[in-house]
């Protein structure tokens, strides 16, 4: 019986780790790419190849976004909860000869904690009048036909 514990627990802190486990979405180290290029001199091609393909274009204006979101474990105690620790959103903004005219980097600090109203709003057609009740059967009464069908 010792022995069945004692390996448990070794098996057990073996697959502990001290470093915290990371996913990376996106782009890597966009801070460093960020001051790469340079306004009213960088061109798309020339963006692409120092970032990369943007990981999504604005359908209406030359805007490209380049995503990165980093989530690492949290402590034991939460669980397995993810905290993000880096979420930074690269915005460059291109002139119609597709020559850079504006960018800007938004980290974490700028994301907007949204408040979800907890209110809920009821219905104004009630179930209990009579054309709730005639129409009702005349949905049963179209689609009886479909039921025995089905049987």
């Amino acid at each position: 019986m010792k022995i069945v514990i004692f390996l448990m627990l070794f098996l057990l802190t073996m697959n502990c780790s001290i470093n915290k486990v990371s996913n990376i979405h996106g782009f890597r180290h966009l801070e460093t790419k960020y001051d790469k290029i340079t306004v009213n001199t960088s061109n798309k091609n020339d963006i692409r190849k120092k970032i990369g393909p943007p990981s999504s274009i604005s359908r209406f204006d030359n805007i490209w976004f380049f995503v990165e979101r980093k989530k690492t474990n949290q402590t034991i105690l939460k669980l397995g909860e993810k905290k993000i620790s880096r979420n930074n959103i690269l915005v460059l903004e291109f002139d119609d000869l597709g020559i850079l005219k504006y960018k800007t980097l938004l980290d974490i600090s700028d994301m907007n904690n949204i408040k979800i109203v907890k209110k809920r709003t009821s219905k104004q057609f009630k179930q209990d009048n009579t054309l709730y009740s005639i129409t009702s059967t005349l949905r049963e009464k179209i689609n009886a036909p479909a039921r025995r069908k089905k049987k």
